[in-house]
């Protein structure tokens, strides 16, 4: 053995007490700073795993309250597209009643006004009915050279306007 060692350069009790340290260190070590070590590593990982835990949550609440969001939009673009509807409808009838309205005042406006037309046209009729019949009178009496008693006159007279309406 001991070319051995002369060749290597390793002494055995050399190595065998640095093996028996290197051993001893290694129980130490795992006794004393890898319990703890593991420890802290196990926290650390579980503190990791809560907070993507919580991540998760936080995400899946952000989508929950993203479509909620997304609901409450829709839901207030179709009320407000359906009071404009009917925002417009109601704005339609009043228009319409208020073309109604002045059309049914025009009509009456056109009904008194024909009816005064008519009226007055009557009077202006009577009026001339009279003035020609007093005329008619004087004339057929300066004509005939006599008195007409009313029989006579009312004859003439309704003969004459008779000829005027035909002519007119």
């Amino acid at each position: 053995m001991g070319q051995f060692e002369a060749f290597v350069g390793v002494n055995f009790w050399t190595a065998l007490i640095t093996l028996l340290n290197t051993l001893t260190i290694y129980f130490v070590a795992k006794k004393f700073l890898l319990g703890p070590v593991m420890k802290l590593i196990q926290d650390r990982q579980k503190e990791i795993d809560d907070m993507y835990d919580a991540a998760g949550k936080a995400k899946e609440t952000a989508a929950a309250l993203e479509s909620e969001y997304q609901q409450k939009l829709s839901a207030a673009a179709q009320t407000s597209e359906r009071m404009v509807r009917e925002a417009m409808v109601r704005g339609q009838n009043r228009e319409e009643e208020i073309i109604r309205q002045a059309n049914r005042e025009a009509d009456a406006i056109r009904d008194k006004a024909a009816a005064d037309i008519a009226q007055e046209k009557k009077k202006a009729i009577n009026d001339a009915k009279d003035e020609i019949s007093e005329m008619a009178l004087a004339i057929a009496g300066k004509v005939v050279g006599r008195a007409l008693n009313e029989t006579d006159q009312a004859s003439l007279v309704d003969h004459f306007i008779d000829e005027l309406g035909g002519q007119a």
